[in-house]
């Protein structure tokens, strides 16, 4: 069984998912955005109180929110880091990103393997699974556990809302083409765990998020 604690890090609130399988305590941090001490201890404090041994680091896509933990976790517990191919040039650009918003940022290390839909991941015995959903980035991805019916969507799909498009790489009518061929096909009773908010379900977003319904309106 899946283990989830959610973190609400940096000025963007932007939530790290912290993953694990509850036999085994293998886990996974999706999307490290800790910036600031204080939420480097809190993951430390964490991790220190339950027997967890962090595995893997993933990235669903890199905008500067969700990568201004990396350098700190690859250093601190040196798990397997996974992210995109089509967003390094994000991640390459992590300290410009950071300036932008008048914040400092350690550079990010390069991953260790490129995510890929072929290639799912272990955390004991569950399974988690890459979906790519570009759009919001060119290169984005959700992580998907069919066992337990859980998304892990980054900024793709939001409770009642989407990921942006205006930003460089960002796309409408591909990011309608990832929720519509890949997201909003699974099971309603998935459990959506979104990059930034509350979660929600799928069967949730068909009923009340408008940006679902054009979709499905016009598939």
């Amino acid at each position: 069984m899946i283990k989830i604690k959610k973190f609400e890090f940096n000025p963007f609130l932007e939530n790290t998912y912290l993953i694990w399988d509850e036999s085994t305590y293998e886990a996974m941090i999706i999307d490290a955005g800790c910036y600031s001490s204080a939420e480097e201890e809190a993951i430390i404090n964490f991790i220190k109180a339950n027997p967890i041994h962090l595995i893997y680091m993933v990235n669903t896509h890199c905008h500067v929110d969700h990568i201004l933990g990396n350098a700190f976790i690859k250093k601190e517990y040196n798990p397997k880091f996974l992210a995109p191919e089509n967003d390094l040039f994000l991640l390459r650009n992590l300290i410009e990103q950071a300036e932008m918003f008048g914040l400092n940022a350690n550079p990010s290390q390069m991953p260790d393997e490129y995510l890929n839909e072929n290639i799912p991941v272990k955390l004991g015995i569950e399974v988690f699974n890459f979906i790519a959903t570009p759009g919001h980035t060119p290169g984005g991805y959700c992580l998907y556990n069919k066992n337990e019916k859980v998304l892990f969507s980054g900024d793709v799909l939001f409770k009642e809302s989407i990921g942006r498009t205006d930003l460089p790489g960002g796309d409408y009518e591909t990011i309608s083409k990832s929720l519509a061929e890949k997201i909003i096909v699974l099971d309603n009773d998935t459990n959506v765990f979104p990059g930034h908010g509350e979660s929600t379900t799928i069967g949730n977003e068909k009923l009340y998020n408008p940006f679902i319904k054009e979709i499905l309106r016009v598939k």
